[in-house]
């Protein structure tokens, strides 16, 4: 079937710090628009087009690819800092003065540190399948999680390991996922190039050792905060979804049973009503 956001065009913003590849799409435009912050290894083609269709059905949906990521200018950040600054970047650069948040695992890190950083531009966050960092007893991940997370190439099988491997049903729901993207993918086949994945580790890995990260600063947040995951997420474990909210008093908690780190996209009509439940 034709998703909305399959057919949108693909814009630019010139920042600061890099010329912004960006979409904009949907309806709500007298409402905060909702900007979605992306993955590891993700551009704006890896968004499954039916969970943006179903936020689009009410909202003003704005993606883009960050610094040095996709069809994106600039150096990609090494740090998650830097990641926030270029994203206020790339919100100046539209001239928004008010945002509604959204981000999945990397993007969530992203998504805090803005938040915390320029509360008066935040109104109210979702955050994905990630967590505040530095978490005290977070569980290590296995070794397979690393090693497919930085294959040369992701291999569909990566794909449904890291993000819908719980049972054969998720992994069909996630083939349908992978599918989706095709439309997008089979035009312009978006990678995000070594140096620029390369980065995004390193700042992962500052990220989860408590470097500069929002475990220490949760109580700080002023936006209201959804915090969502599957409850067998092999890339952030669910247990960091948790104690985000213990230290959040302004939030909520979404566990899916049944899923792992895409839960976003396995439940995409039924998570993104939820999205659009919080942002009413």
């Amino acid at each position: 079937m034709p998703y909305l956001s399959d057919d949108v065009e693909t814009r630019e913003a010139q920042g600061r710090l890099a010329t912004y590849a960006y979409r904009d799409f949907g309806k709500g435009a007298t409402e905060p628009p909702l900007v979605l912050l992306h993955r590891f290894r993700a551009t704006i083609d890896h968004w499954d087009p039916a969970f943006l269709d179903v936020l689009a059905s009410e909202r003003r949906v704005i993606v883009f690819d960050s610094a040095g990521i996709g069809r994106s200018t600039g150096t990609t950040p090494n740090t998650i800092q830097g990641m926030a600054d270029a994203a206020v970047d790339f919100l100046g650069a539209l001239g928004l003065h008010q945002v509604d948040l959204l981000g999945w695992s990397m993007g969530g890190y992203v998504t805090q540190a803005v938040a915390l950083d320029h509360p008066d531009l935040v109104r109210r966050i979702v955050v994905a399948g990630s967590g505040p960092g530095g978490v005290p007893g977070s569980p290590e991940r296995d070794p397979r999680v690393l090693k497919a997370m930085t294959a040369e190439t992701n291999t569909e099988e990566d794909f449904l390991f890291l993000f819908f491997g719980l049972d054969s049903e998720g992994r069909r729901l996630g083939q349908e996922s992978l599918a989706r993207l095709n439309t997008r993918l089979d035009v312009s086949p978006s990678q995000v190039k070594p140096e620029s994945w390369k980065s995004q580790m390193e700042a992962i890995g500052r990220w989860g050792a408590g470097e500069n990260s929002a475990w220490e600063r949760l109580d700080q947040l002023t936006a209201r905060v959804l915090v969502a995951n599957g409850a067998h997420d092999v890339m952030v474990h669910a247990m960091n979804s948790f104690a985000m909210v213990q230290r959040v008093r302004d939030s909520i908690l979404v566990l899916y049973g049944d899923s792992g780190h895409g839960f976003l996209f396995q439940h995409y009509d039924e998570f993104g009503r939820q999205v659009l439940d919080f942002l009413r």
